[in-house]
């Protein structure tokens, strides 16, 4: 368990809908769907509608700053079945990057290759207390696009399993470019958290608002007055059944 599963959820009800891409920047098709990840009959294009809200508002205050420049949409609603086929891609992605294949290797290379996995990785679970923050549709995955139509250079890319993801990485570097990554990252916080969001302290590009992980970071911050969560997992669809029957 993560620490923000200790916060309580009461779900709130409200509708997962359909965000208008037309408004911000976007990638297609959509980089897991071009791998094969299982979304049945719901694109990955899809949020909450207060979140929604929220995230028009981040685009809002990020014009202001920068004319022209969209915020992009790299993932945001993902069903328990695309998670974990998602974890597995990237854990057999691991085994071949380090020139080895998952038949030999020894418990202590498979133990390290699944930490690093769920460093990055929420783990799949269809227990309703601890939900990946995907799949309660109040979490998504963004970046910048400048006036050009260029995705903007945050030193990493999204997905990436290392210490690159972490968003203060750069932080303390002396170097020029490092610090036009760590400043781009705070630019990026910066719109979502004025809109209400909060980040995923080890990756640059999470942000989510009414989950699990959003109220444990409010919490962290203002112990005084707790919030719980209002988003929880969303109904099963079909393939994630086929998960639990499995298990």
């Amino acid at each position: 368990m993560r620490p923000y599963h200790q916060i309580p959820i009461f779900e709130c009800g409200e509708p997962l809908i359909k965000i208008p891409l037309e408004l911000f920047a976007v990638e297609s098709p959509h980089p897991y769907e071009k791998l094969g990840a299982p979304y049945g009959d719901r694109s990955p294009y899809y949020l909450r509608q207060s979140v929604i809200e929220n995230l028009l508002q981040a685009q809002n205050y990020l014009n202001i700053l920068h004319p022209n420049w969209h915020i992009q949409i790299f993932d945001a609603y993902r069903p328990i079945a695309v998670q974990q086929f998602m974890v597995d891609y990237s854990f057999a992605q691991a085994v071949q990057d380090r020139g080895l294949t998952e038949v030999e290797l020894l418990p202590n290379q498979r133990q390290e290759i699944w930490q690093a996995v769920y460093e990055i990785w929420a783990v799949p679970s269809l227990d309703e207390k601890t939900p990946p923050p995907h799949s309660t549709g109040a979490a998504v995955d963004v970046t910048l696009v400048d006036d050009a139509g260029q995705i903007i250079n945050m030193g990493s890319p999204i997905d990436e399993m290392s210490e690159r993801s972490h968003p203060d990485y750069y932080a303390n570097s002396d170097d020029s470019e490092a610090q036009k990554y760590h400043a781009y990252r705070q630019l990026l916080r910066d719109v979502m958290l004025k809109a209400g969001f909060q980040r995923n302290p080890r990756e640059w590009w999470h942000f989510s608002v009414g989950d699990q992980m959003w109220a444990w970071l409010n919490n962290q911050s203002n112990p005084g007055n707790p919030v719980a969560a209002r988003y929880g997992r969303l109904l099963m669809h079909l393939e994630d059944l086929t998960l639990l029957t499995r298990q």
